[in-house]
């Protein structure tokens, strides 16, 4: 008990410590600043040296992008608007706030909070608001832009710490992407890259988009288990007492007019389902892929980012109607720009975040750490369970140098596949796809180089302007460790026992 006790003081410490110093480093957007202006300098020195590495897939030479030559320079110059127009969660967010705005400024968002902490058991808030950030991996933009603020409002709203309430709601997120209950948009990405892989050693081998969802779906209730014991065994009593001047939701109960605008909003909201399920269910439907047919592959989810702005919008119109906080379109804009003026630091963050993101994909360092982080893997000489433990870390690292998940697969998956196809016991290509979105999972906690990350540090600000990328990675860090660890243990505990990994999905290759 006394090391127990001991271990965890020294764990503890270790947050506060990490919390300190990156707290104490400058502005967030300053930060990425100096992160971009750090790799500059890195691709200069990097070229200078001749570090380069062979592509796995057409064995191409990749060197450094230098971005002090004059190219480099030309197209630093050129790029910085588009860097900062493209880079995805800008769009996102604020298309989105045009619906969460509405949400807010009715008071929808307030009555729904308040109907939930009235009704739901105290003791499964935490879990249901990871196992809603799980869920919502299926629609990632609506995790990060939606689910995470509103976790740390219901806290709040509990008298909790609102950042537990985050923690909780960006755990169940990350993990979406290697745990979910349904087949999301990720899915057929992933095993199409894997198919190709995997048709280097056997040319017909097709992998099908469910061929992890036996284990994605145990998955969920491990991440939902670990992630409410880390909220409130660890994170909870470190954050402590909530102590912010943020005004939190009064839990009262609904009058006549709240029950009936949300009833109303509800039906509004099932209607609206009701239509958008109509373009995608029947065969021709308007949002299907006019050409293949495809849902998966559609405008459906091309353009998801609008079913989920109408998916607040009508509801938060109808129940403003209803209660009288929207009585003409003044009051629908009103609500709207009041959500959207504290945008402001956001936008900012997000100019400097998206440089140092295309900064460091110009300068093809990321790929090159990618491709060599394989290369030392495979000259390591582990076979069986523990090489596949080992590809888990490996990916969990490289994931901190490169944001996409695509396009980190596209270069892990041709070294991989093949490698594991060829040992004396081979494996199948599902059985190293599961282990990258295991390692691609956790560290999306702790990354900069996360697309969302200034998002979330952004939502942090709003309970504490003091806090900054320090507060997030040492909040976040304990997921990603007890996860990590608990995570690998399933794996290797489902291949012990020999389970498919889903649908056309075994361990091994016959």
């Amino acid at each position: 008990m006394e090391r127990k006790t001991l271990f965890s003081r020294i764990f503890v410490k270790s947050l506060d410590y990490i919390e300190y110093i990156g707290n104490k480093l400058p502005h967030p957007a300053t930060i990425f600043a100096l992160l971009a202006g750090s790799v500059i300098l890195i691709s200069l020195v990097t070229h200078l040296l001749g570090v380069s590495a062979i592509h796995p897939v057409d064995e191409s030479l990749i060197t450094v992008n230098n971005l002090l030559s004059s190219d480099g320079l030309r197209w630093m110059y050129t790029n910085i608007l588009d860097n900062f127009l493209r880079f995805p969660p800008l769009g996102y967010v604020l298309v989105v706030m045009v619906g969460i705005g509405l949400a807010e400024g009715t008071g929808l968002f307030s009555v729904l909070i308040r109907s939930l902490v009235l009704s739901a058991p105290p003791k499964l808030i935490t879990a249901a608001v990871v196992f809603a950030g799980v869920v919502s991996g299926v629609a990632v933009e609506a995790g990060y832009v939606v689910l995470i603020p509103l976790g740390a409002m219901i806290f709040h709203a509990l008298g909790r710490h609102p950042m537990a309430g985050l923690a909780a709601a960006f755990c169940g997120v990350s993990a979406g992407f290697g745990a979910n209950i349904v087949i999301g948009s990720i899915d057929p990405i992933l095993a199409g890259i894997s198919t190709s892989a995997a048709q280097l050693i056997i040319p017909d081998m097709v992998i099908n988009p469910a061929v992890n969802y036996y284990f994605m779906i145990i998955s969920s209730f491990v991440v939902v288990v670990v992630g409410t014991y880390v909220t409130e065994g660890i994170v909870e009593p470190r954050l402590g007492k909530y102590d912010g001047n943020t005004e939190k939701f009064k839990i009262e109960q609904l009058s006549a007019p709240e029950k009936k605008g949300l009833r109303w909003a509800g039906v509004s909201m099932v209607i609206f389902l009701v239509i958008l399920a109509l373009t995608i269910i029947p065969s021709n439907g308007l949002l299907r892929d006019p050409e293949t047919g495809s849902v998966l592959h559609s405008p459906f989810f091309d353009g998801i980012i609008i079913g989920i702005l109408l998916f607040f919008f009508i509801p938060a119109l109808i129940y403003g109607s209803i209660v009288g906080t929207v009585r003409n379109d003044k009051d629908v804009m009103k609500h709207i720009i009041k959500s959207m003026s504290g945008m402001g630091s956001y936008i900012v963050l997000v100019f400097f975040a998206a440089q140092f993101v295309y900064f460091f994909s110009y300068s093809n360092l990321g790929l090159i750490i990618a491709i060599k982080g394989a290369a030392g893997l495979t000259e390591i000489g582990l076979t069986g369970p523990l090489l596949i433990a080992a590809f888990v870390v490996l990916s969990a690292f490289i994931n901190l140098f490169m944001g996409s998940a695509s396009a980190k697969w596209a270069i892990i998956a041709p070294v991989f596949i093949p490698m594991l196809m060829l040992l004396e016991n081979p494996y199948h290509p599902g059985v190293t796809q599961a282990a990258f979105r295991i390692g691609d999972s956790l560290t999306n906690l702790i990354t900069p180089m996360m697309s969302y990350f200034a998002l979330i540090v952004t939502f942090a600000q709003k309970y504490d302007e003091r806090y900054g990328i320090g507060t997030i990675i040492s909040t976040m860090l304990p997921y990603t460790v007890i996860l990590g660890i608990i995570w690998i243990g399933v794996m290797m505990i489902w291949m012990w026992l020999g389970i498919p990994l889903g649908p056309d999905g075994p361990l091994f290759i016959n």
